[in-house]
């Protein structure tokens, strides 16, 4: 290793402590892989065991033995005669495990610590199996161990391997170390780890910055296209690289460059490659966009959702954003937040869950792209796990969590989230990783990247205000025209996350991306009315083959009757003109005996309220 080698933080400690500390405990990245440069310039990947291994051979360290539960003594370095001498165990000469106990192990390991001093390291590999397997025998060992600690001594190799003089003696006493590696720091004994003074306990993380641009360095000149590049479009290839990586294992990382050999990537969209490892597909559903059709979204959503144009206006706007993937491009140039975040607000059955559906279908084609949760659902502060699963040890972990799931099988969705005012402030926490990170851990400890996802939350924050005896009034009315309507709404939505809940820093991150969506005024309700009577008609004549007719006269009546309470948007309206015309109407086929299939035109003569309710009338046999 040269002298301009950085290698893991852990790793320069561990060296360090040799003289002082004689077991380690090495827990969390246990099963990654780690770099070291084999010369100079050359930089090779290795299991934490191999890593160790060359790096305790480099420190001069001749006899490197590591021993597992169940398999036994295995010997990574030195020779079996060394091994024999130390121990009085053999190892045969291709080096296969020889099984041991733990009790022979314990009096084997105190032996190779005693031995030589200076020169030999035993690794205590999965030690977080031994309490599972091995039962009562762990804790003698625990035992053992814990007292060969303390009456370690440290010392100065005097021979290699080979048994030749040293030419490479430390400045000081170096111990014979015992290195535990564990899964968890709490998976020995509370009395074994708990100020054990000649333990040094080391956490090892997931590679950070310095460490991944090692390996992405080490990767990079086997993906094609890479020895092509001039050297200052290479760097930049590289930092992507690098930036797009964080929160991966190492392995994770040589494994997106193996995936872009594979596939053939080349290394100037190694963006492509890494997008399909995160999210487990290598096509991308917004590159395939129709361009035409996204230039069209206000006249395509406007379809869809009537008396919103200046919501529809900002929503697209975002919306064309997203397709070029400019989403939080001003905070960071290699942004992994969502392709979008929109805030819709305003009063009920305006077409906020609506408008949500249509951009679904304008982007993705298909209304399975979509992925809804009712946040009602989610007052509690433990209902989170049906969001992201239950933890280890509880019921349904194994299942995984709802929203989890979803974006896992489906990473190219709209998620929408309704009525977010309603959730409990801490399940709203963790919008702040999905939003920042476009990442999400579930219960199983497992990362699900929102990064291809379109993020939307609805609210009727604003609408009403709460009264000091506990009832609400309405604090913004149709009387008041959208500008008024709107500085209302972001007004109450600001206090909301600020002050009653404070969660500033999700407003934060919703940013300028509110969409306030105005009343239902009378122009408006008559279109959707419009629309909607049209779907009945539709539905009578190609499922039933009755065509219904109405004069002007009747479905200006209608119209009046339908819209004359306009308090509940659109969904009002579909209430009202479900119960005026769709049951009334349902009631006639029947006492009229009109059969499905039969290919009768009909004509709604008269419609009138009694006190029994709406009732029509309507002729057979219209020509």
């Amino acid at each position: 290793m040269t002298d301009t080698f950085v290698s893991p933080k852990w790793a320069r400690e561990l060296l360090r402590f040799l003289s002082v500390k004689s077991q380690f405990l090495l827990w969390g990245n246990v099963y990654d892989v780690y770099p070291l440069e084999i010369e100079e310039g050359v930089v090779a990947t290795y299991r934490l065991c191999d890593f160790l291994q060359e790096t305790l051979k480099h420190e001069g360290y001749s006899l490197i033995v590591k021993y597992e539960p169940i398999i036994g003594f295995s010997l990574l370095e030195g020779t079996p005669d060394l091994f024999e001498k130390a121990t009085g165990m053999r190892i045969d000469e291709n080096g296969g495990p020889i099984k041991a106990s733990l009790s022979e192990a314990a009096k084997a390991i105190e032996q190779l610590v005693g031995a030589d001093r200076g020169s030999c390291a035993v690794l205590l590999n999965f030690s977080s199996r031994l309490g599972d397997l091995c039962g009562k025998e762990a804790q003698d060992f625990y035992y053992y161990m814990f007292r060969l600690g303390g009456s370690a001594s440290p010392g100065i190799p005097s021979t290699t391997a080979d048994g030749d003089p040293n030419p490479s003696i430390p400045p000081s006493p170096r111990y014979n170390p015992v290195i535990w590696i564990l899964d968890k720091e709490n998976d020995l004994p509370a009395w074994f780890a708990l100020d054990n003074q000649r333990l040094r306990v080391l956490p090892l993380p997931k590679p950070d910055h310095e460490i991944r641009r090692r390996i992405a360095e080490s990767v990079s000149p086997m993906i094609a296209g890479y020895n092509d590049m001039e050297e200052s479009r290479r760097e930049e290839m590289i930092s992507i690289f690098v930036s797009q990586t964080s929160g991966l294992f190492a392995e994770e990382i040589v494994s997106i460059g193996q995936l872009a050999r594979k596939e053939e990537i080349p290394f100037g969209d190694i963006g492509d490659a890494i997008r399909g490892y995160k999210i487990g597909v290598v096509e991308n559903l917004w590159a395939k966009l129709d361009f035409q059709r996204i230039a069209r979204a206000e006249e395509r959503l406007g379809e869809r959702v009537k008396g919103q144009e200046h919501a529809i206006r900002h929503a697209a706007n975002i919306l064309k954003r997203s397709v070029f993937n400019l989403s939080g491009a001003q905070f960071s140039r290699y942004s992994q937040r969502p392709k979008g975040v929109l805030f819709f607000a305003g009063p009920t059955g305006v077409g906020k869950t609506e408008l949500a559906k249509a951009i679904t279908e304008l982007v993705f084609g298909s209304p399975t792209n979509y992925i809804r949760f009712d946040m009602s659902e989610f007052g509690q502060e433990h209902s989170d796990q049906r969001l992201i699963g239950a933890p280890p040890g509880y019921v349904g972990y194994d299942v995984g969590g709802e929203l989890t799931n979803a974006v896992k099988q489906n990473p190219f969705s709209v998620v929408l989230f309704d009525e977010i005012e309603k959730a409990n402030p801490k399940i709203l926490d963790m919008f702040l990783q999905i939003l920042d990170d476009g990442r999400l851990s579930s219960g199983r400890g497992e990362t699900v990247y929102f990064s291809e996802c379109l993020i939307v939350f609805t609210s009727n924050l604003g609408i009403y205000e709460k009264q000091s005896d506990g009832r609400k009034v309405q604090k913004v009315s149709p009387e008041m025209d959208y500008g008024k309507v709107t500085e209302s709404i972001i007004v109450a939505i600001d206090d909301f996350f600020k002050y009653e809940i404070n969660r500033p820093e999700i407003l934060n991150r919703i940013g300028k991306n509110i969409v306030v969506f105005d009343f239902i005024r009378p122009e408006t309700a008559e279109r959707i009315f419009e629309t909607m009577l049209g779907n009945i008609l539709f539905r009578l004549e190609d499922t039933h083959g009755i065509i219904l007719d109405i004069d002007e006269e009747i479905k200006k009546k209608l119209i009046d009757y339908v819209c004359s309470d306009l308090s509940m948007g659109g969904r009002g309206i579909g209430n009202n003109l479900e119960e005026i015309l769709v049951n009334p109407l349902s009631r006639a086929l029947f006492d009229e005996k009109i059969h499905s299939g039969e290919n009768e035109r009909i004509r709604l003569e008269e419609i009138q309220k009694n006190e029994e309710g709406w009732s029509v009338r309507i002729k057979r046999n219209v020509k």
